[in-house]
């Protein structure tokens, strides 16, 4: 007797509209910034050449991520709202998962080689017009900050937008550490502030780029939601009345904000007989969907009889 939770379908239908909007909305925002940050990354690779800065070469690199980011988003976002086939059941959501990812190894990977010729900077440093590196970082921070704007209000909708925003502001940060470094050497000659202000880039990037890889790589290798205690939610469906034991009790998630519960129920044969297993149902499904800090809306239950078990590795003829 296996029982999926219908009220998660009802809510798709209802709200497919909804959903669509705020797809289109999340496109939006990602072509807005990703216009400006390729015309901020050609104009600092130019400047960077032209004054011999670090500091705005790496910065111009981590625009080069973020510009590829922000195509990989922004294919991802449409991606991801392809509708479900029999052949792709869940449509292609896990895109935004792998996508974020796939930024997240870029980031560290532009982190490593920044540092390696900041360190060679240190030792030997190179000379540099601090006036165009200077202007550069500033016009770098408003454009930053624009993209930051358009995309704020939708960093939260998953992991992909969640990506393309960090990105954008490690790049907010970098256009800081450019303009330091540039005042720096302006004022006191000290150019090795370039390559400086460079590691620091790095230092706030790699971070940032750790957690969200860790995040999706819990999500790609089939990991219990992060807030979710399973073996609470175990202790919680025991307690509903006729639940006798749990097996095969798996939870995991989809793509973002879409957690999915799957469990083998073993009920009373008195409540099975009195007809209470739709009772019973409603109560798990009420209690994975409400009471913990993930909210399981999409969620499948077999309930079955003791008498059940020794039939389950059954074969089929």
């Amino acid at each position: 007797m296996q029982h999926e939770n219908e009220h998660a379908h009802h809510h798709d239908d209802t709200h497919g509209h909804t959903h669509s909007h705020g797809a289109n909305a999340s496109r939006t925002r990602l072509a807005i910034a990703l216009g400006i940050t390729a015309f901020i990354l050609v104009s600092e690779v130019v400047v960077a050449i032209l004054t011999d800065s670090l500091a705005l070469l790496a910065d111009a690199g981590h625009m080069t991520a973020d510009s590829a980011g922000l195509v990989l988003a922004l294919v991802v976002a449409h991606l991801a709202h392809k509708p479900a086939t029999d052949r792709s059941t869940w449509g292609l959501r896990r895109a935004e998962i792998i996508g974020a990812a796939i930024q997240a190894g870029g980031l560290a990977v532009i982190g490593i080689i920044v540092a390696v010729r900041a360190t060679i900077n240190l030792v030997n440093p190179p000379q540099i017009e601090s006036g165009g590196m200077l202007i550069m970082g500033v016009i770098g921070l408003v454009a930053n900050v624009a993209s930051l704007l358009v995309l704020m209000g939708g960093r939260e909708a998953n992991l992909n937008m969640r990506a393309a925003f960090l990105e954008v502001t490690n790049d907010a940060l970098g256009s800081i550490g450019v303009i330091v470094a540039a005042a720096v050497i302006h004022y006191t000659n000290w150019t090795r502030a370039d390559a400086l202000a460079s590691l620091l880039i790095v230092v706030l990037i790699f971070p940032r780029a750790a957690l969200l890889l860790r995040s999706a790589g819990m999500v790609l290798m089939g990991f219990t939601p992060e807030n979710l205690d399973l073996a609470e939610v175990r202790d919680h469906m025991l307690r509903i009345e006729g639940v006798e034991a749990i097996h095969d009790l798996h939870a995991w998630t989809v793509a973002s904000a879409m957690p999915v519960l799957t469990a083998h129920i073993i009920i009373s044969e008195e409540a099975f007989q009195a007809g209470r297993s739709e009772q019973i149902l409603d109560r798990l499904q009420n209690c994975v969907a409400k009471h913990f800090p993930v909210e399981i809306k999409h969620s499948t239950f077999q309930l079955e009889t003791a008498e059940h078990l020794g039939h389950e590795q059954i074969e089929c003829s």
